[in-house]
């Protein structure tokens, strides 16, 4: 598994790991009442920064393992990996697009900051899962 890859399968399985942890943080949070009334941004604050410390710190892992098997193929990278970063990049600006178009219309419905703040949330991690799924897939079964 090349470098880019791993990197890509630690951002997936962070932002795994942050939007299910959100999702059970906030519920609770919740205690069965209005989802609305959870003070819900020191809550994606903390996931936000978690979800980007967790993958950094598995990808450093992961590439320390992965230097000790094989050092001289540990950063390398090259034109097809910049491709698929570019095909992932691509794939996730299409969910970034559908969720500012959903905080658009929450903000025109005059919606709870809860459900638009929530909007972009999911479509930031929408977007990162997307994106990162295609990469792998690319990398995978190649881009052609």
């Amino acid at each position: 598994m090349v470098y880019q890859e791993r990197n890509t399968w630690s951002q997936l399985i962070a932002t795994l790991v942050a939007m299910t942890v959100y999702i059970i943080v906030v519920l609770q949070a919740a205690g069965g009442g209005p989802l609305t009334d959870v003070l819900w941004w020191p809550i994606m604050l903390w996931t936000i920064l978690g979800s980007i410390v967790g993958s950094i710190l598995l990808s450093i892992v992961w590439g320390m393992i992965a230097g000790a098997r094989d050092p001289d193929g540990v950063g390398v990278a090259d034109l097809r990996d910049r491709d698929i970063a570019h095909l992932g990049s691509r794939v996730g600006q299409a969910f970034m697009v559908i969720a500012g178009l959903g905080v658009i219309a929450l903000c025109a419905l005059e919606a709870s900051w809860f459900w638009i703040a929530n909007t972009m949330f999911f479509g930031f991690a929408l977007s990162a899962l997307v994106g990162g799924i295609a990469q792998v897939i690319a990398y995978r079964r190649g881009l052609a």
